[in-house]
């Protein structure tokens, strides 16, 4: 397959005033999906969303004006999530969806992402079509064709009922005491709604974004803000969203963390005693070998796909299951929605804990975590160098040590320039030795 110019594993990200992150770009970027997509539906609209960065205003002028020069509607949803957005190109029939977003990145970057009119994760071949459209000369169709703009003034409305919709009609919140954590992002004012509609007794923070502090020492990246939230207002949970609401961890009641694998274990197991998982879960290549050996236990089948929420979407549906997800906390469950949502996964968490009468703690308990570390390597082109065959070796070498004690994992990341070393097994110095060991030869390699 021909190599993608522009598109990494989750749309176009960058940062902004640099590279492709400006608004020359977006505007020639905004024309190309247009003639792309906008014909993936007979409706010929696509939604704009974003998150709750300032650069976001300037990005959503310039595509809203590169869609019109191709004739294409726009609907504008304003600030609104990930996951959001996904669901309104879907519920409104659009031919596609824009997200203005760079995730869980600082403030000073920005990304694109587009949603089909399915609400899922472009096909490789329109991601190339696009990028062959963008090579073209602008062009702007005649004035009577020019695609017309409209605000969506209800849209976070439309999506609270939705993710409400989703908990089960029997169960309710009332009583819970829930801390929750917005990241300053995209969720700030649908989140809070959704939990205490349910029910749920509210404490919030990172709920006042300015355009600067998206993921500013909060959300999901960085949950110590929620952790000591959590102690201090003696909460049953906490949730911590990131800035574009795909992503969930929750803290406990005793302060500690419960990543994206205990959650989906905890949930796997409920389902599956319930007759009412489909098939297997995915994970990916970082998901930890704890919830690998749990779900094996259970008899629930389990496979890894490569990282990013895109390649689990795909094993799921090739294998015709519904659930899987990453360990930073993007979770799926195609039942529910089409890409990983923040909010509903914490939801249907919240529906094992009021199903079950058990704590948070209780449940994430049940599946060991093998001691993992994780390191990041910056470098300007991380993709070559894991391809170095130095790294080959050190991987290969490090593989062999551990035997079936462990494993370890080199790869470059597709959103941000670094090579992420990650080593995992049995003992935790080991894994923290061996893993700052391989970090530090690929640091002399990336210099």
């Amino acid at each position: 397959m021909t190599r993608k110019k522009y598109f990494g594993t989750d749309g176009i990200r960058g940062r902004v005033g640099g590279g492709v992150m400006t608004a020359e770009f977006a505007l020639r970027l905004g024309r190309a999906a247009g003639k792309v997509l906008g014909g993936l539906s007979r409706a010929n609209t696509i939604v704009i969303g974003k998150d709750t960065r300032i650069s976001g205003y300037m990005l959503e002028s310039a595509l809203e004006a590169g869609l019109s020069s191709a004739g294409t509607g726009i609907l504008l949803l304003g600030p609104m999530s990930t996951p959001a957005i996904a669901w309104l190109t879907r519920s409104m029939h659009a031919s596609a969806g824009i997200v203005i977003s760079a995730s869980h990145n600082p403030f000073h970057d920005n990304g694109i992402k587009f949603f089909n009119q399915y609400g899922e994760k472009l096909s490789d071949e329109l991601e190339l079509a696009i990028e062959a459209e963008l090579e073209k000369d602008f062009e702007t169709v005649p004035s009577e064709k020019l695609g017309k703009a409209r605000r969506i003034e209800d849209a976070a409305g439309r999506y609270v009922e939705y993710c409400k919709s989703t908990f089960p009609d029997q169960l309710s919140l009332h009583g819970m005491r829930i801390a929750l954590d917005c990241a300053n992002g995209a969720t700030y004012r649908t989140a809070p709604e959704v939990f205490r509609e349910l029910g749920a007794q509210l404490t919030v923070i990172g709920n006042r974004p300015d355009g600067l502090n998206i993921n500013a020492g909060c959300g999901s990246t960085h949950p110590q803000q929620l952790q000591k939230t959590v102690l201090e207002t003696g909460a049953d949970l906490g949730i911590a969203l990131d800035g574009d609401g795909d992503r969930v961890l929750m803290v406990d009641e005793t302060g500690e963390v419960v990543d994206g694998d205990r959650l989906i274990f905890l949930v796997a197991k409920h389902l599956h005693q319930q007759g009412r998982l489909n098939g297997g879960v995915v994970g990916t290549l970082m998901s930890n070998q704890g919830m690998a050996a749990g779900l094996q236990a259970l008899g629930i089948p389990f496979q890894r796909a490569n990282v990013g929420d895109r390649y689990v979407h795909q094993l799921l549906k090739q294998n015709g299951w519904t659930l899987g997800g990453e360990s930073s906390g993007h979770i799926l469950n195609l039942d529910l929605a089409t890409t990983g949502d923040g909010i509903i996964s914490a939801l249907m968490v919240l529906a094992v804990l009021r199903e079950t009468g058990r704590s948070l703690r209780e449940l994430a308990a049940e599946m060991p975590l093998f001691p993992q570390r994780l390191i990041n390597v910056k470098a300007n082109k991380p993709r070559d160098l894991i391809k170095h065959p130095r790294v080959q070796t050190l991987t290969a070498d490090a593989n062999a040590s551990l035997g079936d004690s462990g494993r370890v994992l080199i790869r470059a990341s597709g959103t941000e320039p670094l090579v992420r070393v990650m080593v995992e097994c049995e003992r935790a110095e080991q894994a923290t030795q061996l893993a700052g060991q391989l970090a530090a030869e690929i640091q002399e390699l990336a210099e």
